[in-house]
């Protein structure tokens, strides 16, 4: 029997699975070996009852997402998270800057609703709540890394998200870095695996991927101080992905 997936969406704005309906000549190959048995921005139907793999987009932001997610990971052998989103909390997390009640404030101003609606939660990646098998980082995702992650699990082998920083992407490229021009780049820190993209577009990272397990954020800071940034620059540049993760020098 055909492996049984379902692709749903917490919080996000759907960008990642409609970065999954611009690869419709590589879906329609995997489509041979598994049963799409629920897209949740292509379907009209309801979530099965059973499915092998779930795909989850998005952060999780209130008890009802909480809910979905420990039902599916009840349910499925397999939960891939896939985004920014579902990895880090991405930008959902920024709200993670201010307290709930302070951001209703910042939103709605003084007459707004003071407290915060029932049942909702500070953004939070997926792994805050269930054990994750698979992560395809990114804002969005990239096509041909999320077909080498779900071939992976097809395959039954281990998810092999980078751990090294994508530093050395750029040097392959040969890219002239961003600090070498006075600039602020967060790919001294960021995790490999894109090829570094954004910088071969003459574009600096932005922490998409989230941080590297291997990234060395005291001496990040140190180059960037070196350079004329501030003490406290890299905090803030990780803030636009990386505030649901707490990082530490």
């Amino acid at each position: 029997m055909a492996t049984r997936v379902v692709v749903l969406s917490l919080a996000s704005d759907f960008g990642c699975q409609v970065q999954l309906t611009n690869m419709t000549e590589e879906i329609l190959d995997v489509l041979g070996v598994i049963d799409l048995t629920y897209w949740q921005l292509a379907s009209s139907g309801h979530m099965p009852d059973a499915y092998d793999v779930a795909i989850v987009e998005g952060a999780v932001t209130t008890d009802e997402h909480v809910d979905l997610l420990r039902s599916v990971r009840e349910t499925a052998a397999v939960v891939i998270a896939i985004g920014a989103c579902a990895n880090t909390g991405g930008i959902p997390g920024m709200a993670n800057l201010l307290d709930l009640d302070e951001r209703y404030a910042v939103v709605y101003g003084n007459g707004g609703e003071p407290k915060v609606a029932a049942g909702k939660r500070a953004p939070m990646p997926l792994d805050a709540f269930i054990d994750v098998d698979y992560h395809v980082p990114g804002c969005p995702i990239d096509p041909a890394e999320f077909l080498r992650t779900l071939s992976h699990v097809l395959l039954g082998m281990k998810d092999r998200v980078p751990d090294q920083t994508m530093c050395a992407s750029c040097k392959v490229n040969e890219t002239v870095c961003f600090y070498d021009r006075g600039g602020f780049c967060l790919g001294l820190v960021t995790r490999a695996g894109c090829g570094a993209r954004c910088p071969s577009l003459n574009r600096p990272c932005t922490g998409c991927r989230g941080v590297a397990s291997d990234a060395n954020l005291e001496s990040a800071r140190a180059i960037i101080v070196a350079g004329g940034g501030r003490p406290d620059a890299l905090e803030t540049g990780l803030s636009v992905y990386n505030t649901a993760k707490e990082v530490r020098g």
